[in-house]
C-alpha cells in the first residue's frame, strides 16, 4: 500500500473518532441542566417586619377654641419651645370680664344679705330667750298666786292680774319661737342666694378663663394656623371648631407605621426595631415597639373596618407605634420614616438562600423517580376517582424542599423551615452544614426533576435566564 494512502486512511480514522466522540458528548450534554448553586452554612438570621409610615410625637394636643371671638394676641410662634402654663393666645374678653365684675358685686351683696339675715336670726334667738325667762317668772308667780288666793291673802284683782301676766308671756313666748323660724328660714334663703350668686360668678369666671389660653405641658409649637385678628369658633354638633395651635411635647418621639395584615401577627410589645428617615439618609435609629392596632385599617381610605358599615375585600393594615430612643433634636412630626422591626431571631444556626426552596407533590417524586429525566414541565394534576381521593389524598399533598448536588446531579430533599431573614431561610432538619443546593434559576427550579444531571456555573446569570 503506498504511503499516501495509509496517511489517507489514518486521518481518516482520526476524523472518524473525532465525529464519534463529538456525537456521543453531544447527546450527553443534551440531559445536562445548567444551575447556579449556594451552600449550607451557619450564621445568625433575623426575621424583620418592615413597614413605612411618619414621625410623631408620643404626646401633642391640638388647641381648639373654646369660645367666639377675636383673637386679640398670639404670644408665640410656630416652632418656639414653652413652658407649662406659659400664656400663649388671648381672646377679646371684654363682655367676660363684664360679667365676672357684675357677678363679683352680686356675690358680694349676696354675702351682706346673708350677714343680716344672721344677725336678725341671733336677735331673735335673744328675744326668745328673753321670752322664755318672762315665761317662766310669770308661771311661777301665777302658781304663787293660787295658794295665795285659795288661803285669802290676795284679792280677786291682784289674781287675775297674775294670771293674765302669765298668759301674756306665754303668747310671747309663741310668738318669739315663731320670729326665730322666721330668721332661720331667711338666713338660709341667703345662704342660697350667696352659693346661687358663687355659681354664676365660677361659669363667668369659666368663660373668662376660656379666652385666655396657656400651655398644659413643656413643648413645641409645631402648627399655628391662625393670625392676630382673625375670629374663631367652637364646635357644634359634628361641625369641628376652629384649631389654633398645636403643642407636641419632643421628649418622646415615635414613628406610627402601618404593618401589612399578613405580617401583623408576627409583631408583638417590646420587640426591637431600626427606623430610619427619609429626610436623614443613612442614619439608623432604634427603637421598640410600644404600642399595636387593634383595628384594621383599609389601605385605600384610611378608615379604620370598625367604622364602616359594609365589608370590605381591599388590603388592610395595622397601626403599630415605634417608640425611638435615641431621636435627634431637630426631628420634626410628619416626616416620612421606614421602620423594620425585628420579629424573631437565631444564632448560629443552618441556613440556605431563600430562592433555593421549591415545593413538589409526593405523586409528581414518585413520577419523576419511575420516568428519570431532565427538565420537563410540572405533571399536570391526576384525576382521581371519588372512591379513591382519601387514599390518594396524601400523595397529593405538597412537600417544601431543596435540590442537593450529589454526584453531579440534583436530588429533592424534604426540609422543615424556621424564621425567614432578608436573603436567608433557617433549615430545621434535612440538611447538613455545606451541602450544596441548586439557588436558580428560577425558571430552571420550577420544571426541574429530581436525578436530572447538572452543571454548576455560578457566574453573573443572563436577565432572559432569571425569569
Amino acid at each position: 500500500m503506498k504511503p499516501w494512502k495509509k496517511i489517507a486512511i489514518g486521518i481518516g480514522g482520526v476524523v472518524g473518532l473525532a465525529i464519534i466522540v463529538g456525537i456521543a458528548v453531544h447527546q450527553s450534554g443534551k440531559n445536562v441542566v445548567t444551575v447556579q448553586t449556594g451552600r449550607v452554612q451557619r450564621q445568625d438570621l433575623s426575621a424583620v417586619v418592615s413597614a413605612s409610615g411618619e414621625i410623631k410625637p408620643k404626646t401633642y394636643v391640638n388647641i381648639g377654641a373654646n369660645a367666639y371671638g377675636k383673637i386679640t394676641h398670639l404670644y408665640v410662634k410656630e416652632g418656639d419651645h414653652v413652658r407649662k402654663g406659659q400664656l400663649l393666645a388671648q381672646l377679646e374678653n371684654v363682655q367676660s370680664t363684664a360679667d365676672v365684675s357684675a357677678n363679683q358685686a352680686s356675690v358680694q351683696a349676696a354675702e351682706t344679705d346673708a350677714i343680716a339675715a344672721d344677725a336678725a336670726l341671733n336677735t331673735s334667738n335673744a328675744d326668745l330667750q328673753r321670752a322664755q325667762a318672762d315665761y317662766e317668772r310669770n308661771k311661777l308667780d301665777w302658781e304663787r298666786a293660787q295658794n295665795l288666793y285659795k288661803d285669802g291673802l290676795i284679792a280677786k284683782s291682784d289674781f287675775d292680774s297674775r294670771q293674765n301676766a302669765w298668759a301674756t308671756a306665754d303668747s310671747g313666748l309663741v310668738q318669739a319661737k315663731a320670729r326665730v323660724a322666721q330668721a332661720k328660714a331667711q338666713k338660709d334663703s341667703s345662704d342660697r342666694h350667696v352659693a346661687q350668686a358663687r355659681a354664676n360668678l365660677t361659669r363667668v369666671a369659666d368663660v373668662l378663663q376660656k379666652t385666655t389660653y396657656a400651655a398644659p405641658y413643656d413643648g413645641v409649637i409645631t402648627n399655628l394656623p391662625v393670625r392676630e385678628g382673625e375670629s374663631v369658633v367652637i364646635g357644634i354638633q359634628n361641625a369641628l371648631g376652629s384649631t389654633l395651635l398645636t403643642l407636641a411635647d419632643m421628649s418622646v418621639i415615635t414613628a406610627e407605621v402601618k404593618v401589612d395584615e399578613t405580617d401583623i401577627v408576627n409583631v408583638h410589645l417590646g420587640q426591637p426595631a431600626e427606623v430610619t428617615i427619609d429626610a436623614i439618609p443613612r442614619k439608623i435609629f432604634h427603637g421598640i415597639v410600644s404600642e399595636i392596632g387593634d383595628n384594621a385599617i383599609v389601605r385605600s381610605t384610611g378608615v379604620a373596618t370598625s367604622q364602616q358599615t359594609t365589608a370590605s375585600e381591599e388590603a388592610k393594615d395595622f397601626k403599630v407605634v415605634v417608640t425611638v430612643s435615641d431621636p435627634p433634636q431637630d426631628l420634626r412630626p410628619g416626616l416620612s420614616t421606614t421602620a423594620k422591626i425585628t420579629t424573631a431571631a437565631r444564632s448560629n444556626v443552618l441556613a440556605i438562600p431563600i430562592q433555593s426552596l421549591s415545593v413538589r407533590s409526593k405523586a409528581q417524586l414518585e413520577q419523576e423517580k419511575a420516568t428519570p429525566g431532565s427538565v420537563h414541565a410540572a405533571a399536570p394534576p391526576i384525576e382521581i376517582a371519588s372512591k379513591e381521593k382519601d387514599k390518594e389524598k396524601d400523595k397529593n399533598q405538597d412537600m417544601q424542599g431543596v435540590f442537593v448536588i450529589r454526584n453531579k446531579k440534583a436530588e429533592f430533599v424534604p426540609v422543615t423551615t424556621g424564621i425567614a431573614g432578608t436573603s436567608d431561610l433557617e433549615v430545621v432538619n434535612g440538611l447538613s452544614e455545606g451541602d450544596e443546593v441548586i439557588t436558580g434559576s428560577y425558571k430552571i427550579l420550577r420544571t426541574l426533576r429530581s436525578g436530572s444531571t447538572v452543571k454548576v456555573d455560578n457566574s453573573t446569570p443572563k436577565k432572559e435566564d432569571e425569569t
